[in-house]
């Protein structure tokens, strides 16, 4: 029998101290292990989970996230990595600032075409002939019109394929000729021979739109890494502020926090530390990210660095824990966690086994509450994701803990002592036909859990009521709308154990905010 300890106990019980004071010991030592394997085998698997729990926080302002980068790009020593790494993400989403940039300083190009010939070939040489004449590339277009404005001082630079040049007239009336130019040579002569070209209009205005920066990414990445460090150049960083500025949290946290090292992390840890000041509310317990804010402003001194990966881990990323501990922990290790849930087992218990732990905690500092109940909510993760593995069972649990539900083929509500809503039973449950039928009318509008059906080209939404042989699913597989949120979302035997196990969170943490209020 699996307790969720989901009914507010009478806190003038009384539990033996010595079966509290071995659940305790047992939690400490499954912290142990857990945060062992974290650190060694797990802790890169560790950090990418962290840095995905940081982009979901929404409470962060779009100046707030700007501010917060910036001081980590101005801080020392200086990270080249990751202004490289922004610079990247401004090439790709808004590429005209940059080349705006570019546009100002086009005499640097200068170097960077001399003695590429395959540079010059990508960017001079797109000249395409058309039904109605001559179709050019942005750079081929600069180098026409400033061949026909500045003929003058340039046109002898031209290299033609054929065995004789062309006039600046004939080509006028014949522009297709454009595509007999030996444009390797031609660029050639205006490096070495037309300085005019490299700061000219008609260049500066082919580097605009940043499509140059496709011609070598690494080359321009350099440079501008440098306008903003060697130069401090105004401009670049009025450019990396507003993108900081205009792009998501969430995006810039998924691209930007990975790249860094872990001193680095915590660094940023630090500085956001400063702009996540949570409100305790109840209501919010629910809300995994705000319990992460929480452990996130608890959590000051270096040597925590560690336990906010440990708290990660068993509060947001429950079933990635689980997975990666079959996969990659040592026998060893998961001997020593099979050890823990047995002897857990063995301990007498009842829905009153973890008041005493609740009133322990609501004693001590938030970041412990937060860690001893965030280690028995993935406890309770771990024995449900191994002991129920049949609708009976799942089933039995929700009865067990008085958890109403209704199947979800069916929609019909079954309480907890096993009733359906449409029993003839004269049993009253303490709901009215009123509130039954306001419930039912409800029930019709709940939104459907989308889920992902492999390559099926069948654009239909699969129907519930479908049978599970019609949708390819296993016997065991099975659907219930739960009392837990409301009944709002259809779960299925994947993601129960994920669900319960935070519902007990939030239900203990409930607890322990009005026990201190």
């Amino acid at each position: 029998m699996v307790y969720l300890f989901l009914r507010e106990p009478a806190w003038n019980d009384n539990e033996d101290n010595e079966n509290t004071k071995m659940r305790i010991s047992l939690l400490n030592k499954m912290e142990s292990v857990i945060k062992s394997f974290l650190m060694s085998g797990g802790r890169s698997e560790a950090r990418l989970w962290l840095c995905n729990t940081i982009a979901g926080i929404s409470s962060i302002t779009r100046q707030q996230q700007c501010e917060l980068f910036l001081n980590l790009l101005r801080s020392k020593p200086l990270n080249r990595g990751l202004a490289s790494q922004v610079l990247q993400m401004i090439f790709e989403k808004t590429p005209h600032k940059a080349g705006s940039i570019i546009a100002k300083k086009s005499h640097i190009l200068e170097k960077f075409f001399e003695g590429n010939p395959l540079r010059i070939s990508q960017w001079f040489s797109n000249f395409a002939s058309s039904a109605g004449g001559l179709e050019r590339g942005k750079g081929a277009k600069a180098l026409s019109q400033f061949a026909f404005i500045y003929r003058d001082i340039c046109w002898e630079e031209l290299e033609w394929k054929g065995k004789h040049g062309q006039s600046p007239a004939v080509v006028a009336t014949k522009p297709h000729y454009f595509l007999d130019l030996d444009v390797e040579r031609t660029m050639e002569n205006f490096l070495e021979n037309v300085p005019e070209f490299w700061t000219s209009s008609e260049f500066s205005e082919s580097l605009k739109d940043g499509e140059i920066l496709s011609l070598d990414r690494n080359f321009f990445l350099e440079y501008f890494v440098d306008l903003m460090y060697k130069e401090d150049s105004r401009a670049v960083w009025e450019v990396v502020t507003e993108f900081l500025k205009e792009e998501s949290f969430s995006c810039l946290c998924h691209r930007l926090l990975i790249t860094l090292d872990e001193q680095d992390l915590y660094k940023f840890l630090e500085l956001l530390r400063k702009f996540v000041k949570p409100r305790m509310e109840p209501k919010d317990f629910s809300n995994l990210d705000f319990l992460f804010e929480v452990v996130l402003s608890k959590c000051i001194a270096c040597e925590s660095f560690d336990q906010i990966l440990l708290l990660v881990a068993v509060l947001n990323k429950k079933r990635e824990l689980l997975r990666l501990l079959r996969d990659e922990g040592s026998d060893e290790s998961q001997a020593e966690i099979k050890d823990i849930m047995l002897t857990i087992s063995k301990i007498p218990a009842n829905e009153s086994s973890l008041a005493p732990i609740i009133k322990e905690c609501s004693k001590t500092k938030t970041i412990e509450a937060i860690k001893l109940l965030g280690l028995q909510s993935w406890i309770i993760y771990y024995i449900l994701s191994e002991e129920c593995q049949t609708l009976e069972s799942w089933e039995s649990l929700f009865t067990t803990n008085a958890i109403s539900f209704r199947k979800s083929e069916k929609y019909a509500f079954v309480s907890y002592n096993g009733l359906s809503e449409e029993s003839d039973s004269d049993l009253d449950l303490g709901v009215s036909n009123k509130s039954k039928r306001k419930r039912k009318g409800r029930s019709r509008k709940k939104r459907k859990r989308k889920y992902d059906y492999g390559d099926s080209n069948d654009d239909e939404i699969p129907d519930f009521d479908t049978t599970s042989k019609r949708l390819g699913l296993q016997s065991n597989v099975g659907s219930w709308l739960l009392s837990t949120d409301g009944y709002s979302a259809s779960w299925n035997t994947v993601d129960l154990p994920e669900h319960l196990s935070n519902h007990c969170l939030s239900t203990w943490m409930r607890w322990i905010f009005v026990r201190r209020t």
